[in-house]
């Protein structure tokens, strides 16, 4: 039912990373989230994650990765991109598609420039090539949050950055409830976020030589709209697809977000 769903661990080098799986497909399929990873891993959460891959099942392995268990002050997304190539080789994956999310987004693009022989095609969701004035506005406010130990501050915050109007009139409701899930302490969540402020791939991205294809959300206050046509401008072999109603999670707001994905990643003419 679940497309064999399971919780997993991959360890090397003494680091480990926990990750999703489901789906029984030849090709892989790596996911890498965003900076919510920060707060939570996908330890123990692969029946709720999966049924979004569905129809991926049956021509994909799905394996959505945490950065590893314990991460050092310091720790950039290139550092995080290569822990990611050893995981894959751990696990015996010479190649994959990949497909990044805001924060795994930029750890995608560090992957692809670095080991472009590791790649076989790239989605980059809503995410930024750099860590430009919005992106920087919106993480240094995040760590702000995060070092006063304001977890509602925080998720309230995040949520007006993300959703669009449509959809705050409904988490507005869960406002109140907020506080519950806090963390016992941040530091995760804060090397994570110090990460981006330091991102800068735009002198490499000339190295991504995979089909990529780029995805934006037109009201996306995270990132800014204008990151993906950046990404689109950066990537050689780069489409571009910017979904007009959406902000920075059209992986929940846009019905068609998993599907257009499938597509691009299952183009014949493309390999």
């Amino acid at each position: 039912m679940f497309g064999n769903a399971e919780n997993g661990s991959v360890t090397f080098d003494g680091v480990t990373m926990q990750y999703m799986k489901c789906g029984s497909g030849r090709r892989y399929l790596i996911v890498l989230p965003g900076l919510s990873d920060g707060l939570t891993t996908v330890e123990g959460k692969a029946l709720l994650l999966a049924p979004a891959y569905r129809k991926y099942w049956d021509n994909f392995t799905v394996l959505m990765f945490s950065r590893r268990d314990s991460l050092p002050e310091g720790f950039t997304i290139e550092d995080m991109a290569e822990d990611q190539a050893r995981a894959m080789r751990a696990l015996g994956i010479g190649r994959a598609c990949v497909l990044g999310v805001s924060q795994g987004g930029m750890v995608a693009q560090a992957l692809a420039a670095a080991h472009p022989e590791m790649m076989r095609r790239l989605v980059l969701a809503v995410t930024a090539p750099y860590a430009n004035a919005t992106v920087r506005t919106c993480v240094e406010n995040w760590i702000r949050m995060a070092e006063a130990g304001d977890h509602k501050a925080l998720m309230a915050d995040t949520a007006e950055h993300t959703y669009t109007e449509r959809y705050l009139r409904f988490y507005r409701l869960l406002y109140p409830t907020l506080g519950i899930g806090k963390p016992a302490d941040y530091s995760r969540f804060l090397v994570n976020a110090r990460a981006i402020l330091g991102f800068d791939a735009r002198e490499k991205l000339h190295r991504i030589t995979c089909p990529t294809l780029i995805l934006g959300g037109a009201k996306d206050q995270t990132v800014g709209v204008e990151a993906a046509g950046e990404l689109h401008r950066l990537i050689p072999q780069s489409s571009l697809h910017i979904y007009p109603e959406c902000g920075h999670a059209p992986y929940e707001e846009e019905k068609g977000f998993y599907r257009d994905v499938y597509d691009f990643l299952t183009l014949r003419s493309v390999d």
